[in-house]
């Protein structure tokens, strides 16, 4: 993550907590910021969502960081020391790729409060498979692969229940995808049929 407004991405939190429940790193945002954040992480519409406690916990590991509008914070393909998922608070978020022309950029969605971004770069280590631009000022709680690993540590139960919300939205991604993927072979052998059908007879 580069040209941001708030220092390293990667400086890491220490869990504690300060007074009216919210954690040392989160007090300069205020109550109403920490109030947004974990409204962002419950995520009430997944079967097995984070309670509000289970989700205070998380965000004591994370930190707080704030994103310019317009810059990419993930960078598609990047296997290099940025492996940490960011939480959007406030904001949206544009997620990009190559993939499909190999130079131009494709957008793919745009995301507001609640989404992920990098959950599997920070959990595997894999290269970003898509690329994320902030679309306005992004407000975001950064967890890092050594955040992720001190709460597994000192919390197992709140990061088990964790990661199975992270493993249902890689989930529903994958369906997305295979939904998308599915329509684009129907089209493309619509068209290809549509082809042999006007072209003339060899």
């Amino acid at each position: 993550m580069s040209n941001s407004t708030s220092g390293d991405p990667r400086a890491e939190p220490r869990g504690d907590s300060a007074s009216k429940g919210v954690p040392a790193t989160w007090l300069a945002q205020g109550a109403a910021v920490w109030e947004k954040a974990l409204d962002a992480l419950v995520q009430t519409k997944l079967a097995f969502p984070l309670s509000r406690a289970q989700a205070a916990v998380v965000l004591s590991y994370m930190h707080p960081f704030s994103i310019e509008e317009g810059v990419e914070f993930i960078q598609e393909g990047d296997a290099g020391m940025s492996h940490f998922l960011a939480l959007v608070v406030e904001g949206e978020v544009t997620v990009e790729t190559i993939t499909v022309s190999r130079t131009n950029a494709m957008t793919v969605t745009v995301l507001g409060p609640g989404s992920i971004h990098g959950e599997l770069g920070m959990l595997d280590g894999s290269p970003r498979s898509a690329s994320c631009t902030s679309s306005t000022r992004v407000l975001c709680g950064i967890l890092s692969r050594e955040g992720f690993s001190r709460l597994l540590n000192d919390h197992p139960d709140v990061c088990a229940r964790f990661t199975v919300m992270l493993a249902m939205r890689i989930g529903e991604r994958l369906r997305d995808n295979t939904l998308k993927l599915k329509r684009f072979v129907m089209m493309t052998r619509a068209l290809c049929e549509e082809i042999d059908r006007i072209s003339p007879e060899q």
